[in-house]
């Protein structure tokens, strides 16, 4: 539906009003790691602080406005193989493919700017069902699940771990 109007671009300090509508909704920050924005000064920092010196942050944007974010964060030393991914859209726009769109996008993005990264990985709460279901129709195996892995928003949680092989890569 909207799919040819979906870019994926660097955070810009202009992107403050947009990334404030929907990071401060806690529908869409739930499975984050990060709690919801709640001012436009606060949604200003993090863009500035967070978004903008990130490795590979980039705003999902409909018609050049923010409505989300792909992340893609590789790691380091004896991981540097591997690279962490993450996203949200603005609740809005769930349901309509935005996001396997902007990761259909930023996969071979993160394989071409990262060469030495050849393992994908995305943690996703078992509650989760719509990211789970966006990353098995883009290729993502579930290896297993994480039980009691991390705490999120105070609570310890079981987690799904997925990945996507630099193997199945089909440019």
């Amino acid at each position: 539906m909207y799919h040819s109007r979906i870019s994926l671009r660097p955070f810009k300090p202009s992107d403050a009003d947009d990334f404030f509508k929907w990071a401060s909704d806690d529908r869409v920050t739930r499975y984050l790691r990060w709690n919801s924005i709640t001012s436009i000064e606060e949604a200003l920092a993090y863009i500035e602080k967070v978004a903008m010196p990130h490795p590979w942050r980039k705003s999902i944007c409909l018609y050049d406005r923010c409505i989300g974010y792909v992340s893609v964060k590789p790691e380091t030393g004896d991981y540097r193989c591997k690279a962490h991914v993450s996203y949200a859209v603005a609740a809005e726009y769930w349901g309509q493919g935005i996001v396997t769109e902007a990761l259909k996008r930023a996969i071979p993005a993160a394989f071409e700017q990262f060469p030495q990264v050849l393992r994908l990985e995305a943690l996703v709460e078992l509650e989760n069902k719509g990211s789970q279901k966006v990353l098995h129709k883009l290729g993502f195996v579930t290896e297993g699940v994480l039980r009691k892995y991390a705490f999120c928003k105070g609570e310890i949680k079981d987690f799904l771990i997925c990945s996507f092989l630099v193997d199945n890569f089909k440019p």
